[in-house]
């Protein structure tokens, strides 16, 4: 018997640890994890919980690329919807986009507001992105200090106006400010120039395809990789859907440039050829393209080239998702389901599951500036998932958390489920009783952490 008196051990015949699957007891103290020890050590703790045998431990699930639209667009997504569903998906860290809600979060003060709207009402963690608009540049520092993760911007339009696009020197300047205060410009990468106009399109997906090409893609990427050259700032790569970009990322990377890269689930698990006519569930921007595209994404998967996989969970209504490519809303809803998807198509590949767990863990933690979550390890946040990789079900929307009743993934058969969703020690979620607990807390950029804590008092102070 340990002498070590514990909340919570935890213990798995299959945990995922320093990158492989071993049998360990997993002791948690205040909300952490204290010790790894073997599976069957003696440990004095208040609950002693046995995985399944056919199940795994898992850290839980990080996923930085979540648009949660409250305040402002509620009715599309809110803080409450957004994180039962990433419980529910066995996501315990999720960040927020800083689009589609109203206001936009490009200030302070916009900051504070979304943190009042989130306040005690989040099932997991959640952070913050900051938006770097025109109006914004040159005074990102003061949102940087109050805790945002880093500053997303467009290269071509957004799609709502209250979050417009940098054209090419607004890029610039932005990748050289970012690059004097150090933090990180996140860019959702297209060149207005290749893209075409364009109205109405009808039901045939392929008309739509055709106004976002793949040179969009390159040539912003191409102009990110060539401003952070110049100026070593650090830049991420939102989304990828064009893999013909990967060379060029491939080669800055090695070049040293400080540049990382994501793409999410709708693209690895979908194909432009079997998406059905009217079927504007599956429209996002960029859009997912074509089987052979969709083979070379794995490549940049498996061989390191792109570092993550996360969500761009993007819903809206349902009467926005009308059956015209020209004229429904882009965005696509898997907060919840994005891991068994890319699990369903990974293990039809022959991935192994472990091959994939970095890139939706310590990947987009890494991103974050996160140390200890997506890891089970001394010191880290007791954050799990329990995962039965093998139990297949067809997808149903009904039995999706987030607020509106449509997503790309309904009605496709999917290959494991999270059973279960721990967050700081406390069981959250099972997949049979749905989301137990609403204990999530609000995260901020840890360092300068005096200043960040400054700056959040005052900002919450005030309102």
């Amino acid at each position: 018997m340990t002498g070590l008196q514990a909340d919570l051990v935890l213990r798995a015949r299959r945990a995922w640890i320093d990158g492989a699957f071993r049998p360990a007891a997993v002791v948690v103290r205040d909300g952490r994890i204290v010790e790894v020890l073997p599976l069957d050590t003696d440990v004095q703790a208040t609950e002693d919980h046995r995985v399944p045998d056919d199940q795994v431990l898992l850290p839980g699930l990080v996923d930085t690329h979540v648009h949660v639209n409250e305040p402002g667009r509620t009715e599309w997504e809110g803080f409450a919807s957004a994180t039962r569903a990433a419980a529910l998906g066995g996501v315990t860290t999720i960040l927020d986009m800083p689009l589609n809600s109203i206001p936009a979060t490009t200030t302070v003060d916009a900051l504070a507001v979304k943190r009042t709207s989130a306040t005690g009402r989040v099932a997991v963690d959640v952070g913050f992105w900051g938006g770097a608009v025109p109006a914004s540049l040159g005074s990102l520092d003061a949102l940087h200090d109050a805790g945002v993760f880093g500053f997303k911007c467009f290269t071509a339009p957004s799609g709502v106006d209250e979050f417009p696009h940098l054209d090419p020197e607004q890029l610039r300047a932005a990748i050289e400010e970012v690059a004097r205060i150090d933090a990180l410009l996140i860019v959702h990468a297209e060149d207005p120039a290749y893209l075409v106009a364009h109205d109405a399109l009808g039901s045939h997906y392929e008309d739509f395809l055709v106004t976002r090409p793949v040179d969009a893609e390159r040539s912003a990427i191409a102009r990110v990789i060539d401003g952070a050259r110049e100026t070593g700032a650090r830049v991420h790569i939102l989304h990828l859907s064009d893999a013909g970009a990967l060379p060029m990322l491939r080669a800055a990377k090695a070049d040293g440039v400080r540049i990382t890269v994501e793409t999410c689930p709708h693209y690895l698990a979908f194909e432009a050829g079997t998406i059905p006519d009217g079927a504007t569930e599956y429209k996002c921007c960029p859009p997912i393209r074509d089987d052979a595209n969709r083979d070379a994404l794995w490549a940049g998967v498996l061989d390191g080239t792109i570092d993550m996989i996360v969500s761009d969970h993007s819903p809206s209504t349902a009467d926005l998702k009308v059956d015209d490519w020209g004229l429904a809303w882009g965005g696509i809803a898997g907060l919840q389901v994005g891991f068994r998807a890319v699990w369903t198509e990974g293990s039809r590949r022959g991935v192994p599951l472990e091959a994939l767990l970095p890139l939706v863990t310590t990947g987009p933690a890494a991103l974050a500036g996160f140390s200890d979550r997506g890891v089970i390890a001394p010191g880290a946040l007791a954050h799990f998932a329990v995962f039965d990789p093998d139990v297949t079900a067809v997808i149903e929307v009904a039995g999706l958390a987030h607020r509106n009743p449509v997503s790309a993934f309904a009605g496709h058969e999917a290959r494991g489920r999270v059973t279960e969703t721990w967050l700081r020690g406390r069981l959250i979620a099972t997949a049979d009783g749905g989301v137990t607990a609403v204990g999530g807390e609000l995260v901020a950029r840890s360092a300068p952490v005096g200043a960040v804590a400054a700056v959040l008092d005052g900002i919450e102070t005030r309102l």
